[in-house]
């Protein structure tokens, strides 16, 4: 069975830094992606960031370039999620979602999600 376990929100100010985990067990994403999606109250569920497992090519939204940086390590199978001068607009829920797909920004592409971490910042 596929769990896929986030961990590391919180609430912060403006300007500081978090940084979110991704924890995956029951199979292997080795030629998969593994990517994170917030959600806002009220909005659509949106595409943050998403790392190719075997070779480790990242994408971003333009909302986040810059700000935040997408990781993983192979070995704990475990992806991460830095992000740096956060801003009041990334209070969502984070979530991370794990497939095979070349369409890699859209969440109904992603058949495997964790059950998110919330991220609020604000002064």
């Amino acid at each position: 069975q596929v769990q896929l376990v986030e961990s590391g929100g919180g609430s912060v100010q403006p300007g500081d830094s978090l940084r979110l985990a991704c924890a995956a067990s029951g199979r292997s994403f080795s030629g998969g992606i593994m990517g994170w999606f917030r959600q806002a109250p009220g909005k659509e569920r949106e595409f943050v960031a998403t790392i190719t497992w075997t070779l480790g090519v990242t994408y971003y939204s333009e909302s986040v370039k810059g700000r935040f940086t997408i990781s993983r390590d192979s070995a704990e199978n475990t992806m991460y999620l830095q992000m740096n001068d956060l801003k009041p607009e990334d209070t969502a829920i984070y979530y991370c979602g794990a497939g095979f797909t070349s369409v890699f920004a859209r969440p109904e592409s992603y058949p495997y999600w964790g059950q998110g971490t919330q991220v609020t910042v604000s002064s």
